[in-house]
């Protein structure tokens, strides 16, 4: 299912916060960043603040990282 979200994405638009999401919870955080920088490239990134869905990327750097480029305090 993934590889075919991934697929779809190539020519229409899948929101990045759910694909990060799904990879979050397989446990695949490296794969949750790439999305979440996409998010963060094309400026539709999810509320990564309130989102519970990315509580286990919180002590991550690059998740505190990314919510200061996003300008949102850590």
């Amino acid at each position: 299912m993934l590889d075919r979200l991934a697929e779809i994405s190539k020519q229409k638009y899948v929101p990045t916060g759910s694909m990060a999401g799904i990879y979050v919870g397989l446990g695949q955080n490296d794969k949750a960043f790439e999305w979440l920088e996409k998010g963060f490239r094309e400026r539709a990134s999810p509320n990564l603040k309130v989102e519970p869905v990315f509580d286990p990327l919180r002590s991550n750097p690059r998740f505190q990282d990314l919510l200061r480029r996003m300008n949102l305090q850590p």
